[in-house]
């Protein structure tokens, strides 16, 4: 019991204010958006520009086409399917997102078959209900099936309040995302899958010779925008989640809660154009230098210095005065021996209340085992600490 309470003290190693250093609270300056769930990074970095319900849970509406998309190219790069690959369009898949269900839809014809390729096609450049559900079936047997395999996945990838009841993010009380985590999934699929990235920026796809425009409205704004999806739902208004790359940064936004279309387009261009025009990147810690030392239990030093694995950059306000803070937090104490390069805690990056950036930290040297009496002294010191 003990060692579980221990376990899971935390301290404040340092408490850094960086000289020089500039951020403020995204919602000050004068700027704002009108969307009740905001979440905006610059991807490269990590660092937090935009936060605000990031954490609440809205229904997926067509925001959940990334899990299902994300679901499909694991199934790719396993080889449990190839691009040609065919499925069947069952009278499921026809009524509930193909033509009766109007819905997004690529008009894949009944009782037809369809390649892989040509599914991923429909869910990136059409939004198509159909070709989820059509690949859903065709992957596992059903779409109940295949959604439970979307939560799986999501769970797999950390997120913890994500759930899916369908391939297509159709109304469903089970369907449930948050905007942080719609950019971790967004994250995820730009990293893990770059081979595919390509389709979401077809500017136009045919099928059943009806030819559709990619239905993302950010590709047409010369915005830099490489994806990603739009979606709708009666209680939650309007969401998006899109990637951005310009101008020396990778942006990823996830946003809902908006009243219309028109305003979606608008706030989403405004937002991405405030973060490109007003943001620079500024270096805090160089690759292996020492941010702070950690206090070491049972060693034959008391201290071990820690570094972080890589530059720490993050991107700041270019017209704000305000000081950066940064705290290095582990569990105290380490405990001996201590091998080089060992991840013991993270450095946390904040603007007053907002994180912008956690990053791990690394032991810089080795601590060998104390010598019985030292030992000794420890566990008094850490008995003592325990108790007050």
């Amino acid at each position: 019991m003990h060692r579980r309470l221990v376990a899971c003290l935390v301290l404040f190693l340092s408490f850094l204010t960086v000289a020089g250093a500039q951020t403020a609270s995204p919602q000050q300056g004068g700027f704002d958006v009108k969307a009740r769930q905001v979440y905006l990074i610059e991807a490269e970095t990590g660092t937090v520009l935009f936060a605000r319900g990031e954490d609440d849970v809205v229904p997926a509406a067509s925001l959940a086409k990334l899990m299902t998309a994300a679901t499909v190219f694991k199934a790719l790069s396993a080889g449990d399917v190839t691009l040609d690959t065919t499925y069947p369009v069952t009278e499921h898949a026809w009524r509930t997102g193909g033509a009766p269900s109007g819905t997004s839809t690529m008009f894949a014809a009944l009782k037809s078959n369809v390649r892989v390729e040509d599914l991923i096609r429909g869910i990136t450049v059409q939004f198509a209900n159909d070709a989820c559900i059509i690949l859903g079936e065709g992957m596992t047997g059903s779409e109940a099936a295949f959604a439970e395999r979307m939560t799986k996945e999501a769970r797999a990838l950390g997120l913890e309040k994500s759930t899916f009841a369908n391939a297509t993010g159709l109304p469903n009380p089970a369907n449930k995302v948050t905007m942080r985590e719609m950019v971790t999934l967004a994250r995820h699929l730009e990293t893990t899958y770059p081979q595919y990235m390509r389709y979401y920026i077809e500017p136009e796809f045919e099928w059943n010779k009806i030819k559709q425009r990619n239905r993302n409205p950010l590709l047409a704004l010369n915005l830099g925008v490489t994806g990603f999806v739009t979606g709708f739902a009666e209680e939650s208004g309007y969401s998006i989640v899109a990637a951005v790359n310009r101008d020396g940064k990778h942006l990823v936004l996830a946003m809902a809660g908006m009243e219309s279309d028109k305003a979606r387009i608008e706030e989403t261009r405004r937002i991405i154009e405030w973060a490109l025009s007003s943001f620079e990147r500024r270096t805090l810690f160089k690759a292996g230098e020492v941010i702070a030392d950690a206090s070491v239990y049972g060693g034959d030093a008391s201290t071990v210095p820690l570094v972080a694995g890589e530059q720490v950059d993050v991107f700041l306000p270019k017209d704000n005065s305000q000081r950066l803070v940064a705290r290095v937090v582990y569990i105290w104490p380490v405990r001996a021996p201590v091998k080089p390069e060992q991840t013991v805690g993270a450095l946390r990056i904040w603007n007053d209340k907002q994180l912008l950036r956690e990053v791990p930290v690394r032991t810089a040297g080795s601590v060998g085992e104390g010598t019985l009496r030292s030992r000794a002294l420890d566990a008094l010191i850490e008995l003592f600490f325990f108790w007050i």
